[in-house]
């Protein structure tokens, strides 16, 4: 029997690594020829694996991943993942706010409520493409959206032709939502609650490697997290884990991971950069990481309590290098949400310019991101219901949209009770000694770490 893991099988990381050379602009041409020529397959649309296993196929995947590391992107000058490279790029990087309020108990709790609301709306429909997800949704007149997904009323022929996602559907449509389930934009916030516990802000990447294999299940990572996760236990040493046969290093994961570095350093946008660069350089490279730094620097700003969302958006630009892809995206996400009242039109319009970027990498995300929350202009709910309608990435631009607008809310009572009350105040991990907590307790944790952080800096 050929066991078939998602993310980590060199025969099937070939022709993401394909794309990813496309991408960023490295001459594969060659090395496509020779992989089709031996029957192996492009990457799939929305699969983690090739459609049919392709064990014969490994020792040639395995060479044609090396050859591809060894072409160099012409991009590698406007898009560095140093850190001191990343900060001569950046002109405006921001400087700490001295005058900062402590970011309140209250204002924390709206966050991870938040961040737990938009994840939860986004589950059911992560891997569907847009016209899918707008499908379901009128069908039940839920579009624009304003409320949960649901199965109920929904004609056989559509639930058949898009399916909402297995494994989420059970826990996340509107009829069987019972607390928030586990979710991995749920698990590496809490992660960061253990590394900032044990190790302050001062962690290193390898603080983080070992915290995954002690206390991360590996079948709990995806994408580029599993690949780092394989690397580490292979022996390879962090950050080349992020690149070693690693198709995934420029998706979304490391943003996903980055709210804690941001809700700690209220007013610090630059802080809260650094700390989310030292993350996700474990699995990420360039724009990947980029994705974790602009994320953190937005949060910081809200934290801060003296932005709006448009500010924040701003203040995140701040700590990527301008000519990076990264800050292309954002900027037309905005623009595209400041030219159109339809956030359909939106939406259409970034599907038609980064249709050709993997649904789960980082630069349509980022575009579709940016267009939500500046479309929303704040407000909480439509925040959460645009990134969801965007498509893409669902449950994790959900979750970022909704971090955000929770931290400008301010507090859980400014939300509203149709988002917060079916969680139960109940997160569901397997992290271990988190399963079951509540959010104000999570939010107690988070402000303890902020406290500590401001006496140690």
């Amino acid at each position: 029997m050929t066991v078939r893991v998602t993310w980590v099988q060199p025969e099937d990381l070939v022709g993401h690594e394909l794309r990813q050379a496309a991408e960023d602009g490295r001459d594969a041409r060659t090395i496509a020829r020779r992989w089709y020529e031996a029957g192996g397959a492009p990457a799939p649309e929305r699969a983690g694996a090739s459609p049919a296993p392709a064990p014969e196929l490994r020792a040639l995947a395995e060479r044609l991943l090396d050859e591809l590391a060894l072409l160099e992107s012409p991009l590698s000058e406007e898009e560095p993942t140093d850190l001191a490279a990343i900060r001569a790029a950046c002109p405006h990087w921001p400087m700490p706010r001295p005058e900062a309020p402590p970011v309140s108990l209250e204002r924390l709790h709206a966050a991870w409520l938040g961040r737990a609301a938009g994840c939860l709306l986004g589950k059911p429909v992560e891997k569907l493409p847009l016209d899918g997800i707008r499908a379901l949704a009128r069908a039940t007149g839920n579009w624009p959206l304003t409320t949960w997904f649901t199965a109920r009323g929904l004609p056989a022929p559509l639930a058949a032709a898009h399916p909402f996602n297995r494994r989420s559907a059970p826990c996340s449509l509107a009829e069987n939502i019972d607390g928030m389930p586990e979710d991995d934009d749920l698990n590496h916030p809490l992660l960061t609650l253990l590394l900032l516990r044990r190790h302050g802000p001062s962690f290193t990447t390898g603080d983080l490697a070992r915290l995954w294999l002690d206390e991360l299940p590996a079948g709990r990572t995806f994408t580029a997290e599993r690949i780092a996760y394989r690397n580490l236990l292979d022996g390879v040493e962090p950050p080349h884990t992020a690149r070693y046969r690693n198709p995934f290093r420029e998706w979304i994961g490391a943003q996903i991971r980055a709210d804690v570095h941001g809700w700690t350093h209220p007013g610090d946008p630059s802080a809260a950069a650094e700390q989310a660069h030292r993350d996700a350089v474990l699995s990420h490279t360039a724009n990947g990481v980029y994705g974790a730094m602009f994320t953190a620097a937005a949060l910081a700003g809200a934290a801060g309590g003296t932005s709006d969302v448009h500010g924040c958006l701003a203040t995140g630009l701040r700590v990527v290098p301008p000519r990076s892809r990264f800050v292309r995206a954002v900027r037309a996400g905005i623009a595209a949400a400041r030219a159109h009242a339809s956030f359909d039109t939106v939406a259409d319009r970034l599907h038609t310019e980064y249709g050709g970027y993997h649904w789960v990498h980082v630069l349509p995300n980022a575009a579709l991101l940016a267009a939500a929350l500046t479309h929303a202009d704040g407000d909480f709910s439509r925040s959460i219901c645009r990134a969801v309608e965007g498509g893409g990435d669902t449950d994790s631009n959900g979750a970022t949209a909704g971090s955000l607008a929770g931290l400008l809310a301010g507090a859980p009572s400014l939300l509203p009770d149709r988002w917060t009350a079916p969680l139960k105040n109940r997160l569901a991990t397997s992290v271990p000694g988190f399963d079951g907590i509540g959010f104000d307790e999570l939010a107690r944790q988070t402000h303890r770490l902020t406290f500590e952080e401001t006496l140690c800096p």
